[in-house]
């Protein structure tokens, strides 16, 4: 909880963005999970469509109140209207298969109706601190209305690491089955090199490619949120590029320049050589 609301703090630092409506291009952000630190962000006040990002606050509210329900487009699961699913089976198959009926499932057990339950993502988001971010659903289907920007959902993915640890291993799922059928995840991320272990993809026309994802290396760990690509490998690449340098960083030495690692990130990002920018920040650590 402590290391949550240092991020908070450390998060509003940034400042507000003047964009009033979603913005073009891309927005990140990178942050250090234990203590909250920004150790790099580019445009992460931006506001941005969300997409089935949306679906990490459905599942923080769920954790908080496990129950049952019933149906949606267009990634569903398929469940005949009035028929039944199990709390742990509709959030895994939110995690793995981002099913939007299983998101209105969820919302609609814990409230009278979806555009209520928004209603409560909307303010439990401003309770942790998301102050720019709208739901309208509970799933990120497309609504001009529903917006957020990297920074409250690094906010976002900081809450749902803290609170609920007990549940944080269910998003390195790689698949789960239902009625008789095998689903894979979406996120190609998991279980990789750099040893990334969640959290969430989305993706609509108007928000483009987004990831929220954590990575762990030795007793380092970072969340990293990239909204608005236009192809799910550029995403993946960057966001990895983005964990990576910032491990390397923080196994160097904690007390992180982060101008230096701001500089490496952008070369990185450039496609430039990044030894250049690691010796660079190296020196900086040798103060």
């Amino acid at each position: 909880m402590n290391a949550l609301k240092t991020l908070c703090i450390a998060l509003l630092s940034l400042g507000y963005a003047t964009a009033a409506n979603a913005a073009g291009g891309t927005s990140s952000i990178v942050i250090d999970a234990q203590s909250g630190n920004i150790l790099y962000a580019d445009k992460a006040e931006e506001l941005r469509y969300p997409a089935s990002l949306t679906k990490l606050m459905t599942l923080y509210i769920t954790f908080n109140a496990l129950e049952t329900a019933a149906s949606r487009s267009p990634s569903k699961l398929g469940m005949p209207a009035g028929s039944y699913i199990d709390v742990k089976t509709a959030v895994e198959a939110l995690i793995v298969k981002s099913a939007n009926d299983c998101a209105t499932v969820l919302a609609e057990a814990m409230s009278p109706s979806e555009a209520e339950f928004a209603k409560l993502m909307t303010k439990t988001a401003r309770k942790l601190g998301m102050y720019r971010t709208t739901f309208k659903n509970a799933s990120g289907l497309p609504n001009s209305a529903q917006k957020t920007t990297a920074k409250d959902l690094a906010i976002l993915g900081a809450a749902v690491y803290h609170h609920f640890p007990q549940y944080y291993h269910l998003f390195s799922l790689n698949e789960f089955q239902y009625n008789g059928m095998t689903y894979k995840t979406h996120n190609y991320l998991l279980n990789d090199s750099l040893g990334t272990d969640g959290m969430k993809t989305g993706y609509t026309a108007a928000s483009g490619f987004n990831i929220l994802t954590s990575a762990r290396q030795g007793n380092y760990r970072v969340i990293a949120v990239t909204l608005g690509h236009k192809k799910v490998k550029e995403r993946d690449e960057n966001i990895s590029k983005m964990m990576e340098i910032s491990l390397n960083y923080m196994q160097k030495n904690p007390n992180i320049n982060t101008a230096s690692l701001r500089s490496a990130i952008n070369s990185s990002l450039r496609g430039e050589k990044t030894k250049t920018a690691y010796n660079h920040a190296s020196a900086g650590y040798r103060r």
